[in-house]
C-alpha cells in the first residue's frame, strides 16, 4: 500500500464522511472507505470492512463530496485577468483612469485593466479623462461584466474603431475587442489557463463549461497536445462559428481529438440574446429607474432567435441562451417551446412569475450565478426597483421544477463554488442582512447544483457514480455562510486521478 502524489491514480479513500444527501444510504453514520476503480467508485463500506487495496488516499474524517463544475467561464478572460490591472475597488472614473496611468504595459504594447462597475460610480467615464491620464500607449478597461470596454485614443486608432466621446464600447463591440484582446498570444493564453486550472482544482473544480468567444475546438485540442489534464471541459461554439461547427461534424457531446483521458468534449451553442444589468442593457419589461425610457435590448430578434435554435438542435447541438431581462427571458423560453431545442437559459436574473414553471415543463435548465445576486443587490434594488418580475430567483425556480447549474461567469465573480453555494445558502457575503431570503436554498440543492449538470445531473457518492470527488475540511451542513465561502479543500479526484492535495 503506498500513499498517493499529485497526478496519481488513486485505488481507495479511507475515512471519509459523506456530506451529501447519498449518506442516508448508508447502515452506519461513522467514516467509510471508498473503493475506486476504471474511474469510478466501485464499494463503500465501513472504515476498516474492507481490505485497501493500491494506492490508498487517507481522509483522516474528511468530508467528502461530488466534484464541483462552473458550468459559465470565459476561460481565457479568467485566466488572464491575473495579469491584468484590477480594478474591482475603484470609485470613480478618475481613480480608474489614474490607476491605468501606473498600470504595466504588456508584451504587446496594451494597458489593459479589468473588473470596474461603473454603475457603481458618482462620475461617468470619458475620453478625453482617460486620454489625459495614458497618453499614447493603447489602453483598455474592462467593465466586470464584459459587456462594455472604456478604450483611450490611442486603442481606438490602433483597433480601428471610431472613437466615441465617452470612450465605450457596448455589447458586440466590447465582445469584439476582447476577442482581440484575449487571442494576442496563444502561447501566454494556454499558460495563464493552466495555471488557473490548478488554482481551480485547489478549490475542489473537476469540470468547466467554457464559453470563451473564440474557435474552442482547436484551442483545447492545443491545450491537451501541451497537457493539459486538469478538469473536464465543455466548451461552446457562438453563432459566428456555427457554419464552420455543422462543416466539421461538432455536436454536443463529442470527444476532442489527441485527449487520453477523455476530459474535453464538445458543449452548446451559446447565444447572447440580450445585455447586462450594469450596462442597462438587459431587456426589460419597464425601464431602468435612472431613464424610465430605457427597456434594454434585444440583441437577437425572436424570429432570429429561433432559426438559430431549430438549425443548431438539427445538428446535435444544445443551446445555452444567455437572457438577463424578463423581457428577453420569456423570448428565450419562447423560443425552446417552439423548436423543441434543449440546453439552459443562462443568468435568468429577472424571471417573470409566469415563467418560473415553464423551465421544468420545457426541460430547459437554469444556468444562474449566486454570488451576482450579491455582487448586484445594491445596483439591482436602485435600478430594477419598478421591475414587477422577480430578480435572482433561486428558490423560486427550484420549487417550480427547473433544474439549476451554479456558476460564476469568471471572470466576473471568482471561479469558486463554495461562493456560489454559500450565496445561494445565505444570501448575503457581508454584515448585512439576507438579500430576498426567500431565493435562498437548501445547502443539499446547492450542492447538487454545483455537480456536473446541476440539479438535473447524475453526480453523488454512490457505487457506480463517476469518482470527481472533493475532500473538504468541515461539514458543510455545519458551515455558516464566511466558513462556506472559505471551505478548505483537502484534495481533489478526477476519475479517481488526484489533481489536487492541500
Amino acid at each position: 500500500m503506498t500513499a498517493p502524489e499529485r497526478g496519481a491514480t488513486v485505488d481507495a479513500v479511507r475515512a471519509v464522511r459523506i456530506a451529501t444527501d447519498d449518506r442516508r444510504l448508508l447502515p452506519v453514520d461513522g467514516p467509510v472507505d471508498l473503493l475506486l476503480a476504471d474511474g469510478r467508485i466501485a464499494d463503500i463500506a465501513p472504515t476498516g470492512a474492507l481490505p485497501l487495496p493500491g494506492r490508498v488516499l487517507e481522509g483522516h474524517g474528511a468530508w467528502i463530496a461530488p466534484g464541483l463544475w462552473d458550468h459559465h467561464v470565459h476561460t481565457v478572460q479568467w485566466a488572464l485577468a491575473a495579469q491584468r490591472a484590477d480594478l474591482s475597488a475603484t470609485a470613480s472614473a478618475v481613480e480608474a483612469a489614474a490607476l491605468m496611468a501606473t498600470a504595466p504595459v504588456l508584451a504587446d504594447g496594451r494597458r489593459v485593466g479589468t473588473g470596474f462597475r461603473d454603475v457603481r460610480w458618482a462620475d461617468h467615464p470619458s475620453l478625453a479623462l482617460l486620454d489625459e491620464h495614458t497618453g499614447e500607449v493603447p489602453t483598455y478597461l474592462i467593465n466586470a461584466d464584459v459587456h462594455s470596454v472604456w478604450l483611450n485614443s490611442a486603442a481606438f486608432r490602433r483597433e480601428r474603431f471610431p472613437a466615441a466621446e465617452d470612450g465605450m464600447l457596448r455589447e458586440e463591440d466590447a465582445f469584439e475587442i476582447s476577442r482581440r484582446l484575449n487571442a494576442a498570444d496563444p502561447a501566454v493564453a494556454d499558460e495563464a489557463v493552466a495555471a488557473a486550472a490548478q488554482r481551480a482544482a485547489g478549490r475542489g473544480v473537476v469540470g468547466i463549461v467554457d464559453f470563451d468567444m473564440a474557435w474552442n475546438a482547436a484551442a483545447w485540442e492545443r491545450r491537451l497536445a501541451n497537457g493539459f489534464d486538469t478538469h473536464r471541459v465543455e466548451y461552446a461554439v457562438y453563432p459566428h462559428d456555427l457554419d464552420r461547427a455543422i462543416a466539421e461534424g461538432i455536436s454536443t457531446g463529442q470527444p476532442a481529438a489527441g485527449d487520453p483521458h477523455g476530459l474535453v468534449h464538445a458543449g452548446p451553442l451559446k447565444i447572447i440574446s440580450d445585455g447586462s444589468l450594469g450596462t442597462r442593457t438587459a431587456a426589460c419589461s419597464h425601464g431602468y429607474a435612472d431613464d424610465v425610457h430605457n427597456h434594454g435590448v434585444l440583441t437577437v430578434p425572436p424570429a432570429e432567435l429561433q432559426a438559430l435554435l431549430l438549425r443548431a438542435a438539427g445538428a446535435g447541438l444544445e443551446i445555452a441562451l444567455h437572457a438577463i431581462g424578463d423581457v428577453a427571458v420569456t423570448a428565450a423560453l419562447d423560443a425552446y417551446a417552439a423548436t423543441g431545442a434543449q440546453g439552459t437559459v443562462e443568468h435568468a436574473q429577472l424571471v417573470r412569475h409566469g415563467d418560473l414553471a415553464r423551465f421544468g415543463r420545457l426541460g430547459v435548465a437554469a444556468s444562474v450565478q449566486p454570488q451576482h445576486a450579491l455582487d448586484d443587490r445594491d445596483t439591482a434594488d436602485a435600478l430594477w426597483a419598478g421591475q414587477t418580475a422577480i430578480p435572482y430567483p433561486l428558490a423560486s425556480l427550484h420549487r417550480a421544477g427547473a433544474a439549476l447549474r451554479f456558476g460564476s461567469d469568471a471572470p466576473v465573480a471568482p471561479l469558486d463554488p463554495w461562493h456560489a453555494i454559500s450565496a445561494a445558502v445565505f444570501r448575503t457575503d457581508d454584515d448585512r442582512a439576507p438579500w430576498h431570503p426567500e431565493e435562498r436554498v437548501e445547502l443539499s440543492t446547492a450542492l447538487a447544483a454545483s455537480a456536473h449538470r446541476g440539479t438535473g445531473g447524475d453526480a453523488g457518492i454512490r457505487p457506480g457514480a463517476v469518482a470527481d470527488l472533493v475532500l473538504i475540511g468541515t461539514d458543510p451542513q455545519r458551515a455558516d455562510a464566511r466558513s462556506l465561502r472559505e471551505m478548505p479543500v483537502a484534495a481533489t479526484l478526477l476519475g479517481g486521478r488526484l489533481t489536487h492535495q492541500g
